[in-house]
């Protein structure tokens, strides 16, 4: 493991010379912060309305914080930089380097998000008590478990996204797949929380990496309570691990397939 956490401090040493780049992202981050914020004030015109369960200031808050995780997760590194190496055929060398390629990637793609995840979340808190007021029951004591859900969160949805890039062994473009995963986990978890869907849809969410990715996260946070900490933490566990033998045997089977092809 300490060769991929030396490649993670090397992304880490990397971005933080191109911190500017992650900077000019704040002005389209603001900017859909403001829309959804008055958006749900438009929403919850009358002060006493509950949507779903949430007061207001849940709602708006909820919004916040998916919508830090969907920016601070976004990155080429799982997505084009994977496909280009399979596509371009890169990947015959990588493969024979003293480290496993996935496991690369994911070290990399941690680095990024180790520095843009703190970054928009200084600016998305800014931003919340400037507009909205602090968060009603925030406890700062429970801050140490609510990174632990964000940081799983925002490996499971990367290792999927690998796992989608790495079909480029099979398929010549992976990007539609790609755009339709993305949009699931857009609609359903960070701009609407599940609450807010027909009840007979809600266990079928529960099912899908919408849970894991960004509402669960958000939920600890906005919510918190032991149970509901130990249900979201043990579902990102066990997605974890399925998603990562996922990973594995996707990639091996693209190994297998590029050696018999003389790759």
């Amino acid at each position: 493991m300490k060769k991929y956490a030396m490649i993670a401090q090397a992304s880490i040493m990397e971005n933080l010379q191109y911190v500017a780049n992650i900077v000019m992202g704040f002005g389209s981050f603001f900017v859909i912060l403001f829309i959804n914020i008055q958006l749900w004030n438009y929403m919850y015109a009358d002060s006493g309305t509950w949507i779903a369960g949430y007061t207001r200031q849940q709602m708006i808050w909820y919004v916040i914080i998916t919508e830090t995780i969907w920016f601070s997760e976004w990155s080429s590194t799982v997505t084009s930089q994977a496909v280009s190496d399979v596509r371009g055929g890169n990947i015959a060398c990588l493969v024979n380097k003293p480290y496993h390629y996935a496991l690369y990637i994911i070290a990399k793609y941690t680095g990024e998000w180790s520095i843009r995840l703190p970054l928009y979340a200084f600016l998305a808190a800014v931003t919340g008590i400037w507009l909205v007021g602090p968060l009603p029951g925030f406890r700062a004591a429970v801050f140490p478990v609510m990174l632990l859900g964000m940081a799983l969160g925002i490996t499971i949805h990367a290792v999927f996204r690998l796992c989608i890039s790495l079909l480029s062994f099979w398929i010549e473009d992976s990007t539609p797949f790609q755009w339709l995963y993305s949009k699931l986990i857009l609609v359903v978890g960070t701009l609407f929380p599940v609450e807010i869907f027909p009840t007979a849809f809600r266990p079928l969410f529960k099912l899908t990496p919408v849970y894991t990715v960004c509402y669960g996260p958000a939920k600890l946070i906005i919510d918190f309570s032991l149970r509901s900490c130990l249900e979201i933490l043990l579902a990102q566990f066990l997605y974890l691990l399925a998603a990562g033998a996922l990973l594995f045997y996707i990639y091996g089977k693209g190994v297998k397939k590029l050696h018999v092809n003389g790759g």
